[in-house]
């Protein structure tokens, strides 16, 4: 199968070039400048030339904190793109799979969302998401929202990455410790959308369209992350620190975080046979590539 993904270097897309071939699909990256969601024309002449059997939706604006001070920004990207990559879906002729976060809750929750539960994002980041998603499922039938959360990966930036940087050069580092989720390896990530995309493509039931969560098995504190990060390279003789858990509010943020981002992934698992691995078991592999490419 042929699939595009919007984007170019984000961690998702990279995994899905990563991992497509191994699935036997033929994964196309359609990034800028061909396609440039801020610019609404750009995006239906450049997903038709790449030919797809299914496309994902995986570009978005993720800096949270900066999508506070440029909210036109975020919303023009998150928001109005998504919508204008589900018309373009529409008009191929093709599913798609669209990504999405736990931040369109308010993380006030004592258990694991679940997709029927009531959203409330608390912050701009968060709102443009979930309006991408409203935009997604209204304009295209054929579509499947994945909501995931707290992605790591061999890619770009993200937490994995940042503890291992600063651990070269502190030997104590405070992480919060009292915001809980499911740290999810992108490349377990583009594993469960290939799955996806085949399902839509060669099924028509509606029940494998909608809404779902996606993220891996097992929670965590970001404090207890990090110390299973550098749990994890001290038995490759990479960097470690010393982990002290501190509060959401002995590190103010521009965006408010939710405090708990954990995910009920079990209809996702009973439709369409996709359990992501456990954050525990996903881990080793990212932390041990991370140090094989270090100078």
């Amino acid at each position: 199968m042929r699939i595009a993904v919007t984007g170019s270097t984000g961690q998702v897309v990279t995994s899905l070039l990563e991992r497509g071939p191994h699935a036997g699909h033929d994964v196309i990256a359609v990034g800028r400048p061909a396609l440039d969601l801020a610019d609404p024309v750009t995006i239906l002449p450049a997903l038709e030339a790449a030919r797809p059997d299914a496309i994902v939706s995986a570009a978005a604006w993720t800096a949270v904190d900066k999508a506070e001070s440029e909210p036109d920004g975020a919303h023009a990207i998150n928001a109005t793109g998504a919508g204008d990559v589900a018309e373009a879906a529409l008009s191929l002729g093709v599913p798609l799979v669209h990504l999405s976060t736990d931040y369109v809750f308010d993380g006030s929750s004592e258990r694991p969302w679940r997709e029927d539960d009531p959203t409330g994002p608390t912050g701009v980041y968060g709102a443009t998401k979930l309006a991408g998603e409203q935009a997604v499922l209204a304009t295209h039938a054929d579509s499947a929202v994945l909501r995931t959360a707290w992605v790591y990966s061999p890619f770009g930036t993200n937490f994995v990455k940042t503890m291992l940087r600063l651990a070269e050069s502190r030997e104590a580092l405070g992480v919060v410790g009292d915001q809980w989720g499911n740290p999810t390896s992108a490349l377990d990530i583009a594993d469960g959308v290939l799955a996806v995309c085949a399902n839509l493509a060669t099924g028509n039931d509606p029940a494998q369209r909608g809404l779902f969560h996606m993220s891996a098995q097992g929670e965590a504190s970001w404090a207890d992350f990090a110390s299973a990060i550098f749990a994890v390279s001290a038995r490759h003789g990479g960097p470690t620190a010393q982990v002290n858990a501190i509060s959401t509010a002995d590190y103010p943020t521009p965006a408010t975080r939710p405090a708990n981002s954990r995910l009920d992934c079990s209809r996702i698992a009973r439709v369409h046979g996709v359990t992501l691995p456990r954050w525990q078991d996903a881990l080793p592999q990212v932390v041990a590539r991370l140090l094989a490419d270090r100078p």
